[in-house]
Formats: structure tokens, sequence, C-alpha cells
């Protein structure tokens, strides 16, 4: 039992650390949409490549904080039922559902992520508009890297599960954000 709960907070590290870099794709966001915001409406001017890089921090939020909401029990879910199930249910539940969807849901968008990714890398392709941002690739590249994750996340939930099962763990509940910050 212990090699599972060193694997268990292994892959918990790793949906955290996506977390905390769409965490700060977030913050970072903010301070480019205010950058957009003061540019055009203070000083008249207007940045391609900012607007663009709008999009692609929200990407990242978007695509990094996926394994992080499944790691922190963020997700969305039918909690109706959810909420009145034991600790053991909840256990066999997240096993099933990470088996049979989580993990192939990530396998797919890996795959075809990947060759997205490769095949923009290869043409060179970059923004259609002029001063927009050269390199599309890089964007393209989260997709599959978060698939990966969202992988790992999804064996997280079943290591997790494992050790609810064993009667070492419990599904604790959460109110609000407090798992966010």
């Amino acid at each position: 039992m212990r090699w599972i709960i060193k694997v268990d907070h292994g892959l918990a590290w790793l949906s955290i650390f996506c977390g905390w870099v769409a965490c700060v794709a977030m913050i970072l966001m903010a301070g480019n949409v205010f950058y957009d915001v003061v540019a055009r409406y203070v000083f008249n001017e207007v940045s391609i490549g900012m607007q663009e890089m709008e999009w692609h921090l929200y990407s990242v939020v978007f695509l990094l904080g996926i394994p992080y909401a499944l790691r922190t029990d963020g997700h969305v879910r039918v909690d109706v039922f959810y909420t009145r199930w034991s600790d053991k249910t909840k256990a066999w539940v997240n096993i099933v559902g990470a088996v049979l969807f989580v993990i192939p849901f990530s396998y797919l968008i890996w795959y075809y992520g990947y060759d997205f990714a490769v095949e923009s890398y290869s043409m060179g392709e970059g923004s259609g508009d002029p001063g927009g941002l050269p390199h599309r690739w890089i964007i393209k590249s989260v997709i599959p890297i978060s698939a990966v994750f969202t992988a790992i996340a999804g064996l997280n939930m079943i290591t997790h599960a494992i050790r609810v099962l064993s009667g070492e763990k419990t599904y604790e509940p959460k109110h609000g954000a407090e798992g966010l910050a």
C-alpha cells in the first residue's frame, strides 16, 4: 500500500502543478486584457498580437485547469446523487469514470492533438493577421500536453479511489473554491 500512496502523491503533484500554471496564465491574461483596454480606449492603439495572446492564455487556463479540476473534484458531476453515496460507492464510480471516460477521452485528444500540433509546426504556421503572433504551433502543442496531464489526473482519480476502498482515505466534502487558492 505504501507504493500506491507515493504514486497517488506524485500524480496529485502533477495536477496541482497544472493548476498553478493555469493560475499564472489567468493572472497574465488579466494583465493582458487590462493592457488591451487601456491601449484601445486611452491611447487609441490596437495590438493584434496582444489580442491573440488573450485567447492563447485563455486556452492555457482552460486546458491545464482540467487536470486540476479533476484532482480537486471541481469538475461538473451530478452531485444530487454523488453526495448521498458512501465513500466506497464514490470510489467505484470514480474508478469506472476514469477508466471508461477520462483516460480514453484523453487518449483521443492526445492522438488528434499531436498531429494537429506537428502539422502546425511543420508548416511554420503563424497568425494570418498582420502583427499577430508568429508561432501558432506553441499554443497548439498545449492541446496534447494537456491531454497527457488529464490522463494523469484520471490515474490519480484511480489511485485515490484505491486508497478510499482500502479504508486509508476518505472523500472529504469541499465547499466553495477552497482548493483553488
